[in-house]
């Protein structure tokens, strides 16, 4: 049986992060020399087949968004809608479900991993391939967020639900429990017909209740009583495919110019700051961000950024002056920027980030401190965990009420993490090392990836 060679499609979230997550998994596979159809939206390749490590295992099959009354000519992915419509996009995934059983019709898979399509089971079931639910976020926010069909009231989300585990430094503030009762309630009240009478909430449920497992990118070491309550909670296989390292990938023309603008200054001396495809800024909080503020903090930063929402561009956004107090020393970008390269620059010492899952992945593996600045969903459960179980970040402060922080709290927060010679600073500098080692000793990944390919092999 371990000899077995397996044929797998894979249909993610029509969202980048949930994208390249299937993508780094599907590497690891193809290396042990399975198969993969990777299905994708149709514009979206230019940007992933550069992850593609094995193009002769991992085949790209496009898939065309349909168009959704409400949703934006040409939207594909959530970077293209803004978040409360984005249960217009999940329509536009549920008209692909007879594409969807066509391919498994054609390519008879052993198994196909999925999301956010929570009809994929059914369809699987027809035609007795086994189906994973492989899930981008953590299981602590798993089992944190999912009450239930019906949403929480705010007091009841600030708090864990009942049996989470004990230990555990996870809890919501006001603002951020609001945030996330919207997000339970999105699309439950849609006149449209067909996905628009199933909320957020239902869709992530039935994904979770109707698949014959539920893999997680984690370690038992991170996250094992919470990966234990979320498969006590669905009374589902859960495996865990470990920290599934992203590979290396090669710099292009514009990130070569990047590395040579990090290359003239010391090492761990500039702070990177990138708050992914779908983060939008209000613009006295662009401006809060505070590391540009060379009054407060002297040293040098690199931000890609989206313009905020009253903004068109990141130029009229930025403070008055800021080009001639800042000439030579840092840089907001808006367009793309190759994360994963820049953090691994010797110049970078710290990253400001939103606390996305890829994002988090791919700084643990490198040098510099992290601060962190959750924004929305699963962030925020992400923060507490690396910032308060793991200790190897720190989060910085906001207001309880409306969630909006300062450029004092954001200096504070970069200059604890990066220099601080406090008892608390040490320690957080310390654990970060500690976690760095951890995921990158050897045989880690073998071992979960060779153990994840075991169960899968034992479900057929």
């Amino acid at each position: 049986m371990e000899d077995k060679k397996l044929t797998f499609i894979m249909y993610p979230w029509y969202a980048m992060g949930h994208l390249t997550s299937f993508l780094h998994l599907s590497n690891k596979l193809a290396h042990r020399g399975h198969k993969i159809f990777f299905v994708h939206p149709t514009n979206t390749l230019s940007k992933l087949e550069k992850f593609n490590r094995y193009p002769e295992l991992i085949n790209f099959k496009s898939v065309t968004v349909p168009h959704v009354d409400g949703l934006p000519l040409g939207a594909e992915t959530t970077s293209d809608v803004p978040i409360f419509n984005q249960n217009l996009l999940c329509q536009a995934l549920d008209l692909t479900l007879p594409k969807i059983e066509s391919l498994i019709q054609e390519i008879k898979p052993h198994f196909i991993f999925y999301d956010f399509a929570y009809w994929v089971p059914s369809i699987a079931r027809k035609y007795k391939v086994k189906s994973v639910h492989y899930c981008s976020i953590t299981p602590s926010s798993v089992g944190y967020l999912m009450r239930g069909e019906n949403p929480s009231s705010e007091a009841e989300m600030m708090e864990p639900p009942p049996g989470f585990p004990v230990d555990s430094s996870i809890k919501l503030h006001k603002h951020e429990a609001r945030l996330i009762v919207a997000l339970h309630s999105m699309g439950k009240n849609s006149s449209n017909s067909g996905s628009g009478s199933v909320s957020f909430t239902q869709r992530l449920l039935l994904a979770f209740q109707d698949g014959d497992a539920i893999a997680f990118k984690t370690t038992r070491e991170i996250e094992g009583p919470y990966y234990e309550f979320v498969e006590h909670k669905f009374k589902k296989p859960v495996v865990l495919a470990g920290p599934v390292l992203p590979e290396p990938i090669e710099s292009s023309n514009t990130e070569e110019n990047w590395s040579k603008w990090l290359e003239k200054f010391q090492e761990k001396t500039v702070i990177l700051c990138a708050f992914g495809s779908e983060c939008n800024l209000k613009k006295d909080q662009f401006q809060e961000l505070g590391f540009w503020d060379l009054n407060l903090l002297v040293i040098r930063f690199f931000a890609a950024l989206k313009p905020p929402i009253e903004a068109e561009t990141i130029e009229e956004a930025l403070p008055e002056g800021f080009k001639e107090r800042t000439q030579g020393k840092g840089i907001v970008h808006s367009g793309w920027a190759e994360q994963q390269l820049m953090l691994s620059h010797p110049s970078v010492g710290c990253f400001v980030t939103h606390c996305g899952g890829n994002s988090l992945s791919e700084v643990m593996i490198n040098e510099c401190q992290l601060v962190l600045v959750p924004n929305f969903g699963d962030q925020f459960i992400n923060s507490r965990l690396f910032g308060g179980d793991l200790k190897a970040g720190v989060e910085v402060e906001r207001n309880e009420e409306n969630g909006s922080f300062t450029k004092d709290g954001v200096c504070k927060a970069i200059k604890m993490v990066m220099n601080d010679e406090s008892e608390e600073g040490c320690k957080i500098r310390a654990n970060r090392a500690k976690w760095r080692e951890f995921l990158l000793s050897k045989g880690l990944e073998d071992s979960y990836i060779d153990a994840l390919v075991h169960k899968l092999q034992c479900l057929l």
